[in-house]
């Protein structure tokens, strides 16, 4: 029996959620800004009580290694993004997303994403992965929903592996 693009993009978040959450459920409120490195990227709380990650438009060389709780904003940013844009909303800025404070509630937070997504996975249809989508690409790169949903995916992945990569870092350091 063939398989839908829909139903496969399902697969493929369910079983990526299910790898984030094992990464999720073991994390500890000291993981989110242990910092691997004296070159690194983290949230960090201003006097006006929001909390922002470190940012550069030009990406230094080398890269800053991320701490999970820069990882876990950046997360929230994309994420929040593609389902403004899949939802006729403009993508919102970067700078207008705030890391939660603390590491239990970027979970909440992460997980909130999580249902918001599969809310609007389940309100697309097959004839609705075809039409154009301009994020997180220019609009003149003619990519669809059927991408964004697949870079969702995949950058999920790649974010909820180096949150992986950096608690067992974290781990092997504390033993």
């Amino acid at each position: 029996m063939p398989t839908s693009r829909l139903d496969l993009l399902r697969w493929q978040f369910d079983l990526t959620w299910s790898l984030t959450e094992l990464h999720l459920d073991a994390l500890r409120v000291d993981d989110f800004l242990w910092a691997p490195t004296d070159s690194y990227w983290t949230v960090r709380l201003y006097a006006d009580g929001a909390w922002r990650p470190d940012w550069a438009d030009i990406e230094p060389d080398p890269i800053p290694l991320p701490t999970i709780g820069w990882l876990s904003w950046h997360i929230g940013w994309w994420w929040s993004a593609a389902i403004d844009q899949l939802a006729g909303r403009a993508p919102r800025d970067r700078a207008d997303v705030h890391w939660p404070g603390d590491g239990r509630a970027a979970v909440a937070w992460l997980r909130g994403l999580r249902d918001g997504w599969i809310r609007t996975l389940d309100g697309l249809t097959e004839s609705g992965l075809d039409k154009p989508s301009s994020f997180p690409w220019p609009a003149d790169a003619k990519l669809t929903v059927a991408h964004l949903v697949s870079w969702v995916n995949s950058e999920l992945m790649k974010n909820v592996a180096e949150i992986g990569q950096l608690r067992l870092l974290r781990g092997a350091s504390l033993a």
